[in-house]
């Protein structure tokens, strides 16, 4: 069985709403992620693909959690960290030109829009909910 290793960054502003990215001909949104590339550590992942995708850069925070499961007969191992954003934001610079469009969520928007990976809503609630809570 093939093997995919990744990075995913969740990103949660003052306003308490998620940094999410939506790719082209889809209509499904997650946080920014991707492939970590040969030699590339998971923490340098999560900022490249980041700064790919949305234009910003972030630092990363902490380790949240990995990820485990089998998409489409593929062991996918998705390391998410919890990220903060250095600056504004320069433009999408995805040199696969996926991601169409970047936006802030917050959870009542979340909620309403279907998410690529159903299962990172709860995930996300959970952590703005802390965000709000601790600061």
């Amino acid at each position: 069985m093939k093997k995919w290793f990744g990075s995913a960054a969740i990103c949660v502003n003052d306003n308490y709403e998620v940094l999410m990215v939506r790719a082209k001909e889809s209509d499904t949104w997650e946080v920014p992620s991707g492939s970590i590339e040969e030699g590339e550590t998971p923490e340098e992942c999560c900022v490249r693909e980041v700064r790919e995708e949305t234009g910003y850069t972030v630092e990363v925070k902490e380790l949240l959690f990995v990820k485990t499961s089998v998409i489409e007969e593929v062991n996918v191992k998705a390391h998410y960290f919890l990220v903060e954003i250095v600056g504004e934001s320069t433009g999408i610079e995805d040199p696969d030109e996926i991601i169409d469009e970047v936006d802030w969520k917050s959870l009542s928007e979340i909620v309403k829009h279907k998410l690529t990976y159903a299962e990172d809503e709860k995930i996300l609630a959970n952590i703005v909910k802390s965000q709000m809570l601790h600061g």
